[in-house]
């Protein structure tokens, strides 16, 4: 059975989602465009060879609605044999390209795949999508009568785990630190590929806040509570904030994923190959707590113990969550997300996935460790979790 070895991982610097976005003006299909031409021009490879381009992309519509990795793969200006296909497991869904790809390479379905994501949320905003619709319908809504929207899941997680808002807001200070002191020491060179937008080029993530303190943070209103809901959830505290909660922007990575065969037969150096992955469904109303059983799943897949791991990514879609998972995993605090997470540089939906893994192997390389473990908590209780091993 050949085994799945991811080659290389790249991804674009993260641009403020806003219209003044280092990345704004950028059509998503030209920022993913660009990410693609740069991880085959770094590693010499035909893009003939690539079986298949998988892409994670959340919201689906407008300039994201014709399969953006398609779109992508044309705009690199690779050949048109070369296909794409799109996923959406919402915020996990360019961990999942990841995965796919490793299962097509291991079953044999393709000796080279892309993995992919991209988001562009200046440009098509979340939700952007629904106009209005009921994503869940009626006979969910009567199974679960307390579905609410992610900033509120978020707090309904700080108060089951007990997280009160000098917490949330510590970590999330924390988040900018590590982040800013990665970028200022360069540790994010080597997995950032410049990026034209405007007649310039953006090279560096426009996301993080060195400056960032508690105390500044601590001025910040709750970002979700409502008389309504406050009436709903009256044990909940309000603790949730822009400043404690990832950030929107705009955003693309790929991994160049192939055989351990064919990467021999192209010269080819494996970074990392992938020893187990997970998917799990959880709780729909607290929505945000899949990372738990997804970690107790791949460790039990990956025949891995929790020490065993050097580094641990859990996406910071809300300080609540990795802190969350923290109080279930007790791991030393500095293999947590050890060079920042979302809340520093930003959650472009689709992509966050792919950067995450991007940034967690650039990490194992630098500090020599063996493992690492990602895990995303996803919209409508469901999470991924994925173990790697560096290689060489």
């Amino acid at each position: 059975m050949p085994q799945a070895v991811i080659v290389d991982a790249v991804r674009s610097p993260m641009g403020r989602g806003k219209t003044s976005g280092a990345l704004a003006a950028l059509h998503p299909a030209d920022l993913l465009g660009q990410v693609l031409a740069a991880l085959a021009q770094r590693n010499r490879l035909d893009p003939l060879d690539v079986d298949d381009v998988l892409v994670g992309c959340v919201t689906l519509s407008g300039e994201q609605a014709g399969t953006p990795g398609r779109q992508a793969v044309l705009a690199a200006g690779w050949p048109v044999e070369v296909p794409a296909v799109s996923i959406e497991r919402k915020c996990g869904s360019g961990q999942q390209a990841v995965e796919f790809a490793a299962a097509g390479v291991t079953a044999g379905l393709y000796d080279v795949a892309v993995a992919a994501g991209v988001e562009s949320m200046s440009r098509v905003p979340i939700g952007s999508n629904r106009q209005g619709a009921d994503p869940h319908g009626p006979a969910v809504r009567e199974r679960f009568p307390d579905l609410v929207p992610q900033g509120v899941a978020a707090e309904l997680v700080a108060a089951k785990w007990g997280l009160s808002r000098a917490e949330q807001d510590e970590y999330a200070v924390r988040s900018h630190a590590r982040a800013a002191e990665a970028a200022g020491s360069g540790a994010f060179d080597g997995e950032i590929v410049p990026i034209e937008a405007s007649g310039s080029l953006v090279r560096r993530d426009e996301s993080i806040r060195a400056g960032t303190t508690a105390a500044r943070l601590a001025d910040l209103s709750p970002a979700f509570r409502t008389d309504e809901l406050a009436q709903r959830f009256p044990h909940v505290a309000w603790s949730v904030t822009a400043g404690n909660s990832s950030q929107i922007t705009d955003g693309a990575a790929a991994l160049l994923v192939m055989s351990d065969e064919k990467a021999a037969a192209l010269g080819l150096w494996p970074r990392a190959r992938i020893v187990a992955s997970a998917v799990c469904g959880s709780d729909p109303e607290l929505m945000l707590t899949g990372p738990i059983p997804a970690t107790h799943r791949v460790l039990d897949r990956a025949g891995l113990a929790l020490e065993a791991i050097d580094v641990f990514e859990v996406n910071e879609a809300f300080a609540a969550v990795p802190l969350a998972w923290h109080r279930e995993f007790p791991v030393p605090e500095e293999k947590l997300n050890p060079r920042g997470g979302a809340i520093a540089l930003g959650h472009p939906l689709g992509a966050s996935g792919a950067r995450l893994m991007t940034t967690m192997l650039a990490h194992l390389e630098a500090t020599g460790g063996r493992y690492g473990l990602q895990t995303m908590c996803e919209a409508g209780g469901m999470a991924n979790a994925t173990v790697l091993e560096r290689l060489g």
